[in-house]
This record gives C-alpha cells, sequence and structure tokens, in this order.
C-alpha cells in the first residue's frame, strides 16, 4: 500500500486572494479549523513539508517556510520559491482546499507509481477539469519544467509546467475556496461548534467572517472605519520651521537688534531678518527668512535702543521646530488593520491627507424579540418594560459600529425570516432574545432556512453561553445575544468587536487584563462574565451575584470581567471596559 513517507509536500499558502478582499485565506475557518491546517494535516506524514507563504509563527518547527518572489506572484513562482528533490516525488496542494486528505494525496501518489513513464498526476474535480496544483509530481521532472521558465515564474499560470507525459485521476478533495460563494458553499450545512470559552468564540468568529470591499473615504467621515492601506503623511509636520514658544526669532549669535515688525501665528507679512537682527514671534508663527532660532521670553532682556541680549544664567538653546521633525512626507502615520478613531483621523489632517482607503464602518441592525417586551404605554399583565432597547446602541457604539437602525420583533413564525430577508442594507444584525432552544425561540431556526453558516453554535461561559453567532450567504453577520439585559450586554461586548474585526480586517485589540482580588469568590466550571470595580490599590473586585433582568448591577462599574476557570486570587483577568459618559 503506498504511502507518504517517503515523499515531500508543498504547500501554497500566499496569493492576493483579491477575489475574497484580500484576506487570508488560508486562515479562514472551514468545519472548525483553518482551510491550512486541514492542507498541513493531509501532507503530515510527508518526510518534509515546506509552505510557500508569509511566515506564520504557530506553525510547528519542523515545517519549512519560504516566501515567492515576488510576493503575491502566483503559484508558479510560489513552487519555484520551494525545494524540490530530484530523488523523490512532491505532492503539490493548494491551502485553500478545505475537504482534501491524504486519502486524496495517496490515491495520486498510486497512479504516479502505476505509470512509469508519467511525470505527474493531477486530480481532477467532479466537473471534468484538471486541477493543476494538487498534484502528484516526480521531483526530478517538476524541477525540469520549472527550469525551464528560465526565471520567468511570475505570474504563469500552472498550465506553463504541464509536462509532456502525465495521467490524471478523478479524486474527492477538490473543492476549492476561490471566491465568498465558494466558502460559504464549503461551510454550509456545518452546525457551527462549542466554543471553548470567548476567546476561541472570537478567533472562530473573525476568520468565519466575510471583509467588507475597500473604498476611499473622506478623512472626516471615516471614524468607526479600518485602514486597508497604510496611511501615509501627505506633508512634511511641521510644513515649515515653526516658533515653539513666544519670543523672539532672530538671525545669528546676538547680540541683536530688535526690529519693529511681529510675527504672528498665520500672518503671511514677509519680512527678513540680516545678521544681528530680532523679531518678536508668536507660538505656531513661522520663522521669517534669515532667522537662525528663536529663543523664549523669559531668556532675554531688552536693553535701551531695542537691543536684546540672552541672559547669562539660562542655557542656550532653539525653540523653534523644524520643518519634518515631526515627520516628512512618506511617515506611515498608521499601518493597515489599524481601527480608524479620532487619533488616526487627527493625524491624517495633521499629515495633510484628505481621504483613505479603508472598510466600514460596521452598519448594526438591533433586534430586540419577544412577545413579552413593551417598550412604550402601561405594561399589561405578563409584559417587560424594554429597558435595552433604547440604550442598546449605545454599547454598538462603544464597541466601534454604527448602529443605524433598531426594532422590536414580535415572536411569529415567520418573524425571524423575513427579518433576514429584508434587512440587506446592513453589515450585521444583533438579536436580542430567541437564541434558546424553547418554543418561541425562532432564530436558529431562521438561520439554517437561510442557508446560513453557523460560525458558533455556543460558548462555555456564564451568561451568554446560548449565544449564537452566524454568516449569512450574502456576508452579512448575525450575532444572537442572550434575552436578560445583562446577559445581553455582556455578550455584545466581549463578540461584537470581533465582527468589527472579521468584517473590517481590524487588527485584534491586545485584551486588557487586571489583576483580580476576589477571583476565588466568583470561579466557576466555565468563563464567568462578571461586572468589576476597582479598588484604590488598583486590584479589581467582581459581584459574584447580581439580578441579570436589568442593568443595575451595572451602575458604577467599570469593566466586564472575564474570570476563567480555575482563576486565583490575584490572578489577571480580561477586562472589557464598560461604556463611559
Amino acid at each position: 500500500m503506498t504511502t507518504l513517507s517517503g515523499s515531500e509536500a508543498v504547500v501554497v499558502a500566499g496569493g492576493r486572494a483579491t477575489r475574497m478582499g484580500g484576506v487570508d485565506k488560508p486562515a479562514l475557518v472551514v468545519q472548525g479549523r483553518r482551510m491550512l491546517d486541514s492542507a498541513l494535516a493531509a501532507v503530515s506524514a510527508c518526510r518534509r513539508v515546506t509552505v510557500v507563504g508569509p511566515h506564520r509563527d504557530d506553525l510547528d518547527p519542523a515545517i519549512g517556510q519560504v516566501q515567492e518572489t515576488p510576493v503575491g506572484a502566483g503559484p508558479v513562482a510560489a513552487l519555484s520559491a520551494a525545494p524540490i528533490p530530484a530523488d523523490a516525488p512532491v505532492l503539490t496542494l493548494a491551502s485553500d482546499l478545505p475537504f482534501v486528505t491524504a486519502d486524496t494525496l495517496v490515491a495520486l501518489m498510486d497512479a504516479l507509481h502505476e505509470d512509469p513513464d508519467a511525470e505527474a498526476a493531477f486530480a481532477v474535480d467532479t466537473d471534468g477539469r484538471l486541477q493543476f496544483l494538487l498534484a502528484a509530481w516526480r521531483g526530478a521532472a517538476l524541477t525540469a519544467r520549472l527550469d525551464s521558465l528560465a526565471g520567468a515564474v511570475a505570474n504563469q499560470p500552472m498550465k506553463a509546467l504541464l509536462p509532456d507525459r502525465y495521467v490524471t485521476v478523478p479524486v474527492s478533495g477538490t473543492t476549492d475556496c476561490d471566491t465568498p460563494e465558494d466558502l460559504h458553499r464549503a461551510r454550509s450545512g456545518h452546525t457551527g461548534v462549542v466554543a471553548a470559552d470567548p476567546s476561541d468564540a472570537r478567533e472562530m468568529l473573525r476568520k468565519s467572517l466575510q471583509p467588507l470591499p475597500v473604498r476611499r473615504i473622506q478623512v472626516r467621515a471615516a471614524l468607526g472605519a479600518t485602514l486597508a492601506a497604510p496611511l501615509v503623511a501627505a506633508e512634511a509636520l511641521p510644513p515649515v520651521a515653526v516658533s515653539a514658544m513666544d519670543g523672539y526669532a532672530v538671525a545669528g549669535d546676538g547680540p541683536w537688534t530688535l526690529r519693529s515688525e511681529i510675527r504672528r501665528a498665520g500672518s503671511d507679512h514677509g519680512f527678513a531678518l540680516a545678521d544681528g537682527d530680532a523679531a518678536r514671534i508668536a507660538t505656531g508663527a513661522h520663522l521669517p527668512s534669515g532667522a537662525t532660532a528663536v529663543v523664549r521670553d523669559e531668556y532675554v532682556d531688552i536693553g535701551e535702543g531695542g537691543a536684546l541680549r540672552r541672559r547669562p544664567d539660562v542655557p542656550v538653546r532653539d525653540d523653534a521646530r523644524r520643518r519634518g521633525e515631526d515627520w516628512l512626507p512618506g511617515f506611515v502615520l498608521a499601518q493597515a488593520g489599524t481601527g480608524i478613531d479620532p487619533a488616526v483621523v487627527s493625524a491624517a489632517l495633521s499629515g495633510e491627507v484628505t481621504d483613505v482607503e479603508a472598510r466600514g464602518p460596521v452598519r448594526v441592525h438591533i433586534v430586540v424579540s419577544g412577545d413579552e417586551i413593551r417598550r412604550d404605554g402601561p405594561l399589561r399583565e405578563g409584559q417587560t418594560r424594554d429597558s435595552l432597547g433604547p440604550v442598546l446602541g449605545q454599547f454598538v457604539r462603544w464597541c466601534g459600529a454604527d448602529a443605524v437602525s433598531e426594532a422590536h420583533l414580535r415572536d411569529t413564525e415567520d418573524g425571524f425570516d423575513r427579518l433576514l430577508q429584508e434587512t440587506t442594507d446592513v453589515d450585521a444584525v444583533v438579536v436580542v432574545g430567541a437564541t434558546g432552544r424553547g418554543a418561541a425561540d425562532q432564530l436558529r431556526g431562521a438561520l439554517a432556512r437561510t442557508g446560513a453558516h453557523i460560525a458558533v453554535e455556543r460558548v462555555r461561559c456564564k451568561p451568554g453561553g446560548s449565544q449564537v453567532a452566524a454568516v449569512l450567504p450574502d456576508g452579512r453577520a448575525v450575532l444572537g445575544l442572550p434575552g436578560n439585559p445583562v446577559a445581553a450586554v455582556a455578550t455584545l461586548l466581549v463578540m461584537l468587536p470581533a465582527v468589527i474585526d472579521g468584517r473590517t480586517c481590524r487588527t485584534p485589540r491586545v485584551p486588557w487584563t487586571a489583576p483580580l482580588a476576589n477571583a476565588s469568590d466568583v470561579v466557576g466550571e466555565v468563563t464567568r462574565l462578571l461586572p468589576a470595580r476597582q479598588l484604590p490599590d488598583g486590584s479589581w473586585l467582581c459581584d459574584n451575584a447580581i439580578r441579570t433582568s436589568h442593568l443595575a448591577g451595572l451602575i458604577g462599574r467599570q469593566a466586564v470581567a472575564l474570570v476563567p476557570p480555575g482563576a486565583a486570587d490575584g490572578d489577571l483577568v480580561e477586562m472589557v471596559p464598560l461604556p463611559r459618559i
């Protein structure tokens, strides 16, 4: 029986993924694991495995990693960058084949061995198409084909490597994911996973979401979006030399003769200083021509006839800010993946940047469900005041998304079906309630009927365990939250940032951690999401028992603590900040 132990493998894990919005395609998750890991599992028995693409710190050190030149130059360039043995068969495969298995590769190896004249064995998919990158090669033959291109490997089609003698094999596992539609089909029907904790759930959700398209946005309107390209200064800062203090612009070493002109900030009055001259200057005013320095007010004395001298007991320093002291044109102010907050907008304006390439902001439609919920008017028997719907938008905005619309949904058989069909002008739908499996909990059934991919089925946490996260066929995210207010808010604050990360390719923020003084009093068998307050000594306390049917327990609290199982007093735990006015 053929084994893979004598062969080597090259896994192509680079490319630009332009049809997927430029996302890191090998890292996308299908059926609970990223596609790159599926490919690596299929070739794990090979004597050597090489991954071609961006370096990944989390791969086994035994796996070789190389990068094609130039980056993103296509699969032929990728194979050219990998070590190819002359004395062993080589398996080639892409990292966007979520269903490839070792059996698929063994079938290719069997076909290659059965025909001694064949230089390669190529997979054929169910539509009869030759899959040039899913193949078994004789190493010497692949090397010869690459050499025949004489170095012209960039952006060559795989067909350029087609040898004169090859065999084909109809095999399974050839479904690749080149487009968002391909990815959704690969995921459809999968029931999702029960995440071990909120951290796992967030990571799975980020990798399951389809990125929003890149668009050019005016900087002033870009708050909440995410940079899709580096933010590069268009102008130096300062653009010209300016005074950092109220004082005197001087020419030469002094003493100086004070002139009558005054240079004020924003003034366009032009004059020049000759050696030995000085002129009054205000903070922020640009230096007159000929000025060599600025001396602040408290460092000088003015004598008779306007003679200006530096005091003998003060330091000799220049209180001017020179052109480009902060940055020059071309300086990178922020990297792609940075969320556009007020600091980013301000820096862009300081660098004379008028618009940016960005994704987002994420537009969210909020739904509070349940026949028992009443927002206005007197309560009837069995009804509950809607104390969450009117404020949930503030929590959404705190997470960095736009709460563009909200609604109350009654418990009807087709209510969620209509909701998911009609709210197509948003990027995410946040639903409070109906996430359990009771008679009135209709969200999961509606998601199944739309063909949604369930990214996270449940999370092992309390409260919030019944949450569900899904991706609709058109890319919209659906975040289903538990019905009680504290659980809904805690789950939203923990999970919605991951939705924003995934849809805008935002770099996830490093979790904020702090020492929890009473961890032993509140720890449970699963991660607990609890309101927390800070003590004067900087440590934190959690509330062990709060009522979850209202938000009064959040008053005076600064964060929601994620307390993991086994936490001990003083351990660092993640803190998710609560909104502040």
